[in-house]
């Protein structure tokens, strides 16, 4: 079979890890795999064998955002049918939103087997608190791209969405899980890092507004705990100088680690006593399995996304409402009674069974 990823670009961000997964492991089990990139940025390793191209735009005209997505298209035709005479694609797999703009537009693809893999949560991500006529047009340009289409979501929260916020209905939409390379991810835990001694919680995610580091720092300041709390992570300096700011103000300042952005955070996240997220919305919640994986506890809110579709049965203990009292009792009672870890129920998420899941699309 041959497959072709899109994408907006390689940026170190977890849609992007999660298609080079999939790509990877594509090539393992024998199938033919292109990537095409609509940026130059690529800050992951690339897996032997994948046929990696980017399609990058140079057009520096005046007008040049009025023509970009058809402009783009038309340059992403040019790419397809060149590569398409060493065979024609059985499945074409569009990531990121403005790459499903540019694919949305293309005509080579038009009529084929095209599936637009959705990340996160769109109400939050593209309607925020926009409200009256700019929220409706908000609506009526997602409709435009996904209306009629083939859609997979990486959670079932992240299909409601989209069905119930923008009055949408696709051609065909299905849930597949990311994927999780289980015996991968336990044997790079293992490697040497610089970790704190002793017990520490931790968080790893970039300095974003809607993942809420205010939120955890005022719910660590409340809970108690006294083992430090580990940020890894970055973002815009003025962001995280606020940050600071609020640790020095919450007399927390001297047990909240910056610790940046780690190419390997996991084995930070094996030691930890436990893992928190402290997010407004979750498309899926990778670092949630990753800790589960590595038998770390979890504490997060009970955010729009798939978080509640990770953390069920006992796991579900450590879901807390979206404010910092609510996430402070339930970091409380994580930390202090830890729930068991059933490593059987994570196989679902391994890479094995989501690669064959995307593999039955061709077939859909």
């Amino acid at each position: 079979m041959r497959i072709l990823f899109v994408i907006d670009g390689l940026p170190g961000g977890g849609a992007e890890k999660v298609v080079l997964t999939l790509a990877e492991h594509f090539l393992i089990q024998g199938e033919q795999v292109s990537l095409f990139s609509l940026r130059e940025v690529c800050d992951y390793p690339l897996p032997e064998g994948l046929d990696y191209q980017v399609i990058a735009d140079h057009c520096n005209k005046p007008w040049r955002k009025l023509t970009e997505l058809f402009r783009r298209a038309h340059q992403l035709d040019g790419a397809i049918e060149k590569a398409e005479q060493q065979g024609r694609f059985d499945l074409v797999l569009s990531n990121l939103h403005k790459t499903d703009r540019i694919v949305a537009r293309s005509r080579i693809l038009n009529g084929r087997n095209v599936w637009f893999c959705l990340h996160g949560v769109f109400s939050t991500s593209y309607l925020g608190h926009r409200t009256g006529f700019d929220r409706w047009m908000k609506q009526q340009k997602i409709k435009r791209v996904y209306q009629g289409r083939n859609v997979v979501t990486v959670s079932d929260a992240v299909g409601q969405d989209l069905v119930e916020q923008f009055a949408l209905r696709p051609a065909q939409l299905k849930t597949i899980y990311n994927p999780f390379d289980i015996a991968a991810i336990r044997a790079t835990a293992n490697a040497p890092a610089d970790i704190p001694p002793g017990d520490y919680i931790i968080h790893v995610g970039r300095f974003h507004p809607g993942k809420r580091h205010d939120r955890l720092i005022e719910a660590y300041a409340q809970s108690g705990i006294l083992a430090p709390l580990v940020l890894l992570g970055q973002g815009k300096p003025e962001q995280e100088q606020r940050l600071r700011q609020l640790a020095l103000q919450l007399q927390v300042s001297n047990r909240v680690l910056f610790k940046g952005f780690q190419k390997n955070p996991l084995p930070w996240i094996k030691h930890a006593r436990m893992l928190t997220l402290s997010s407004d919305s979750e498309g899926f919640g990778n670092v949630i399995v990753e800790a589960l994986l590595l038998n770390t506890p979890v504490a997060s809110t009970r955010c729009p996304g798939g978080v509640t579709e990770i953390l069920t049965g006992e796991l579900s203990r450590g879901l807390a409402d979206l404010n910092s009292s609510a996430l402070a009792q339930t970091m409380q009672s994580i930390y202090h009674s830890p729930p068991t870890i059933d490593s059987a129920m994570l196989n679902k998420f391994s890479v094995e069974s989501i690669c064959q899941q995307y593999r039955q699309l061709r077939s859909v």
